[in-house]
């Protein structure tokens, strides 16, 4: 039992001391392993030219309505890719209307796309331009940055117009 009073103390007194600061081991010098480019698989062997860069010409006045309630009118004339005639009103279905006419824009750009500025000094832009699809060859219609011509939140569902180059048909 002496002994045991002994040793106790000194088991405590050990456990109180500090161990001296130990210097970090060295660091080895980590490379990153090498990022090497690799086709997707689905565009293997594919080929792609790429668009033909042309005047935009159409003419259409259609109107269209899409799976989920969206609205669409348009009065489009593009030749030579001077707009001279541009209306869009588009209705999506819950959230409200976006309407564009061309009295509120001037033509910044005819090459290789059409590109309309907002007047009002907004950041809203709209680009016009043509695709060849495999099947048929359509013009987009694109809307950026144009929530001043939309009530509520409806820009932000609001996707681009399609029309049928050959046809003037809204897609």
């Amino acid at each position: 039992m002496r002994q045991f009073l002994v040793i106790l103390p000194l088991c405590l007194l050990a456990a109180c001391a500090e161990n001296p600061p130990q210097e970090p081991p060295p660091k080895a010098e980590v490379t990153p392993p090498r990022l090497q480019s690799q086709p997707l698989k689905y565009m293997a062997g594919r080929t792609f030219n790429p668009q033909t860069t042309q005047a935009l010409n159409i003419r259409s006045r259609c109107a269209h309505r899409d799976a989920v309630g969206t609205r669409t009118r348009l009065d489009l004339q593009v030749k030579n890719a001077e707009v001279k005639n541009f209306h869009a009103e588009i209705s999506i279905s819950k959230r409200g209307t976006c309407s564009f006419d061309l009295a509120n824009f001037t033509q910044k750009q005819k090459m290789p796309q059409v590109i309309l500025a907002a007047k009002d000094g907004s950041a809203c832009t709209i680009r016009m331009w043509e695709q060849d699809n495999k099947r048929r060859r359509q013009v987009t219609i694109a809307f950026n940055s144009c929530t001043a011509a939309c009530n509520g939140d409806t820009f932000d569902y609001l996707w681009p117009i399609l029309v049928d180059a050959k046809s003037g048909r809204c897609l």
